[in-house]
């Protein structure tokens, strides 16, 4: 029942049927007034220079884009770097330093799984998660890192960055509660627009794949997974970043009589500790842009 809401309210934010738009039209009012509480948030930052390179990923509208692949790609080779993210999902509070230049220090339900997916996949760069990123960033800088990376950090104009923002297709042009919109690209702050088979491509590549498997994702809008997806023997979706237990991973298991579960990689952080057995869905990004890779 959960997650047959959050596939009704995705649909309602991203590819509305008539019932759903007419709704979003009942909301107008509060939408207008959300964005405009936004706009004049932005207005009156004063953005604060820590001295140092520090580049944003983000996207405008509530929901996966990629941001995670995209950061990894940007900073897979790079050295004395830092990811700092809030850390959504974890069952912590606070900064936490996820990894250093050589060790992950803490485990995936101190870190989140987005932070835990860059601690295991950039072995060069530093993570750490941070309701505050000005906290983090000073961090970082005590740390001896020369350039950061914010995941998710459009809407933190109080400091001072360059911003890429990756294009999310909608159909509803709105702002919440009636669209998707968290933000609009205002006209007065400079960012980088990336859209995908553009800027940027998708790659996938299956691991360990058995006859018979599940999928089991904790991601916002899996149905992004189906055009990469092999053949499955079902499709268990969970709420995004959602905390698996042994127990109803086994479960599925047995009543689908698979070989293993075919996870992400943000799935798999937080399930290979069970020791169930596991397919992996990997992907990653291509930059195709040249005004991207000198970044």
């Amino acid at each position: 029942m959960k997650r047959t809401l959050v596939f009704w309210v995705e649909g309602y934010l991203y590819n509305p049927n008539v019932f759903q738009k007419l709704l979003s039209y009942i909301f107008l009012p509060l939408s207008f007034l959300y964005c405009f509480i936004m706009w004049i948030r932005f207005r009156i930052a004063q953005a604060e220079d820590f001295g140092i390179d520090i580049i944003s990923v983000g996207n405008l509208v509530v929901g996966g884009s990629g941001k995670t692949p995209f950061v990894t790609a940007l900073a897979q080779d790079k050295k004395d770097v830092a990811i700092i993210l809030r850390g959504y999902g974890r069952d912590s509070s606070g900064m936490i330093v996820v990894k250093d230049r050589e060790n992950i220090l803490v485990d995936v339900s101190v870190s989140g799984d987005e932070a835990m997916i860059y601690a295991k996949k950039l072995p060069f760069a530093i993570v750490i998660v941070s309701e505050d990123r000005k906290i983090a960033i000073d961090k970082a800088k005590e740390m001896g890192v020369k350039q950061i990376f914010l995941d998710d950090a459009y809407s933190k104009h109080s400091i001072k960055k360059r911003d890429i923002l990756i294009d999310v297709k909608t159909k509803n042009s709105f702002c919440l509660p009636s669209g998707p919109y968290r933000e609009k690209l205002w006209s007065a702050k400079d960012a980088l627009v990336v859209e995908e088979e553009k800027d940027f491509s998708r790659k996938t590549t299956l691991k360990d794949p058995t006859a018979k498997m599940s999928l089991v994702t904790a991601i916002a809008r899996p149905q992004r997974l189906d055009k990469y997806l092999p053949e499955v023997v079902a499709k268990h979706y969970f709420e995004d970043h959602h905390s698996f237990t042994k127990e109803e991973l086994e479960t599925i298991l047995e009543q689908d009589k698979s070989e293993s579960l075919l996870v992400t990689f943000k799935d798999y952080v937080k399930i290979e500790k069970f020791g169930l057995p596991l397919s992996l869905l990997d992907l990653e990004l291509k930059l195709n842009s040249a005004k991207i890779s000198r970044l």
